[in-house]
């Protein structure tokens, strides 16, 4: 089933959740570091995983089920994190977007895909950028809720908010590319 490294990856990616929350919570003043490294981990193999099984040809419906499925659940349960630890309006618009488009996206991938227009909603560069300033921003705010730490002087809390705001324009941006992809399917009478 997980016979190739990429597929690990992605499901290291989805265990690694629950380490990520249990360090934070669990280790004190320490928990936030601990659980920053666990989630570059786990985002270092969001990109592994893809990279190797392109390299490798190792491509496998699994993979392709499994990744976006341990993507989502990652940011998710981080964004989440990170709003409960900072229960802001300022902290909770970003996340409603970058949350509700992944739902809608994740939707609209899937009814396109009945469709057999799969490709009309695969991945693009703008969702290439909208991941990596998610993952920056997510790093940045687990690392920092708002306790005043501060990494080679730099305010990474603030930080994190600029890189947070940056990661749901581009997921909004991105999420209206995808919908004017569809649009001419969605809009189909037949």
């Amino acid at each position: 089933m997980f016979d190739n490294l990429p597929n690990k990856l992605s499901l290291l990616r989805i265990l690694l959740i629950p380490v990520l929350l249990i360090a934070y919570f669990l280790f004190g003043k320490y928990g936030p570091a601990i659980a920053t490294v666990i989630f570059i981990i786990a985002a270092i193999t969001d990109w592994l995983d893809g990279y190797l099984a392109r390299k490798w040809d190792e491509t496998t419906p699994l993979g392709a089920f499994i990744d976006p499925v341990a993507d989502k659940l990652l940011v998710g349960v981080a964004l989440l994190l990170i709003l409960q630890q900072m229960p802001t309006w300022y902290i909770l618009i970003p996340v409603i977007i970058i949350i509700g488009r992944e739902i809608a996206i994740s939707a609209l991938r899937e009814w396109m895909a009945e469709k057999g227009e799969r490709n009309a909603v695969k991945v693009s560069a703008m969702g290439k950028f909208k991941t990596a300033f998610q993952m920056l921003a997510i790093g940045c705010l687990i690392f920092d809720p708002a306790v005043g730490n501060s990494l080679f002087g730099l305010p990474i809390f603030e930080i994190g908010v600029v890189l947070l705001y940056i990661a749901a324009a581009l997921t909004f941006v991105s999420m209206v590319q995808y919908m004017q992809s569809a649009w001419p399917i969605l809009t189909d009478k037949a």
